[in-house]
């Protein structure tokens, strides 16, 4: 896959416990010229996404302390919330119609596939970008 220099720019955060997934991520995200982070927990991503500009977080559905919804919850009240894209073995059109409805960007089905991957993230580090500046106070009321 050919990247512009705009596009190595991408960062993302991986939030899950799947090793396996996480490698073939990382694998991902390396051949494409983006940098991803990882954490297994909400306090150890929290303090990843307060040190570092990431563009996307990429999260299983359900975490021992932290599922979806609460990364998207936590994620909103970041100065410039990264696009979130929420993961599952079972991922089904329930899930993708609740998720983008309360405002996660997508959902891809695990396990993954290269290409989805690769054109998902890419579209979401582009919304990404395009929104206007978020100003203190600016919740998702649209």
């Amino acid at each position: 896959m050919k990247t512009s220099a705009r596009e190595t720019s991408l960062s993302a955060l991986w939030v899950g416990l799947s090793k396996t997934d996480r490698s073939l991520l990382q694998e991902i995200f390396h051949k494409a010229g983006w940098r991803l982070l990882a954490a297994r927990e909400r306090r150890r991503a929290l303090s990843c996404l307060a040190r570092n500009p990431v563009q996307v977080v990429i999260t299983e559905k359900d975490l021992p302390d932290w599922n979806w919804k609460k990364v998207l919850g936590d994620i909103s009240l970041l100065a410039s919330p990264p696009q979130l894209i929420v993961t599952s073995r079972d991922a089904d059109d329930y899930l993708w119609a609740e998720a983008l409805n309360v405002g996660a960007y997508d959902v891809l089905a695990q396990p993954f596939d290269r290409d989805e991957v690769e054109r998902v993230v890419a579209s979401a580090r582009r919304h990404f970008e395009a929104r206007p500046p978020q100003g203190s106070g600016a919740a998702a009321s649209a």
